[in-house]
């Protein structure tokens, strides 16, 4: 268990968020074979995401303003190999950037989180759901551009991966922009417009 784990005793980020999902977990554990979701807090503040997914098993596991290295370092064993998911959408890496992380970096550990995840669960079908380009974050544009470019030529050669676009689904028309009216007011995360659009574009592959 998490509680008796060094980890625990460490204080990871975010430590009580994976604490709240155990305690979930054990009350009423998802069934295994699931369609899981789980990255940043555009996963976790996607409040309806069950419900625009009805007819699937959908598994939300969004954890605060994490970080890709968190994920790959910490997360794993509490909020994704447990569920033994027959589909992961991973959405992470904007926040390790606004941290003065770059770019080559988010993407060698999303490299690393790719290889455990092959390891410990090979039947996983793996869907990487591209960094977004934020209106108050537009100082990090071309960071994120290589995060996701880099993490798309891995993608290309790999068995059962896929690089998902979402950013051309919240584009003002006719730019390379994000439209700030698909965000809350914070220009950071997005509003029920916004993830529209981001359903739009992964019905299909939930499906």
């Amino acid at each position: 268990m998490l509680a008796n784990s060094v980890f625990a005793q460490e204080k990871f980020p975010f430590e009580k968020e994976i604490r709240d999902y155990q305690r979930q977990d054990s009350l009423s554990f998802p069934k295994l074979n699931g369609i899981l979701f789980i990255g940043s807090s555009s996963i976790r503040l996607w409040n309806d995401l069950e419900q625009r997914f009805l007819t699937q098993p959908i598994i939300k596991r969004g954890v605060g303003g994490c970080e890709m290295w968190q994920l790959t370092d910490y997360y794993t064993p509490y909020i994704l190999f447990p569920y033994h998911p027959r589909k992961v959408f991973i959405f992470a890496g904007e926040n390790d950037i606004a941290n003065g992380k770059t770019g080559k970096f988010v993407a060698t550990k999303f490299k690393e989180l790719w290889g455990k995840i092959n390891k410990q669960a090979p039947a996983t079908e793996i869907y990487f759901l591209s960094i977004k380009l934020s209106p108050s974050r537009a100082q990090y544009r071309e960071e994120v551009l290589q995060a996701n470019a880099l993490i798309r030529q891995f993608l290309a050669a790999k068995p059962k991966s896929h690089y998902v676009d979402l950013a051309p689904a919240i584009y003002k028309p006719g730019t390379t922009r994000s439209d700030s009216a698909l965000f809350k007011a914070d220009y950071l995360h997005l509003n029920a417009k916004g993830y529209d659009k981001w359903q739009a574009v992964l019905q299909p592959l939930v499906n």
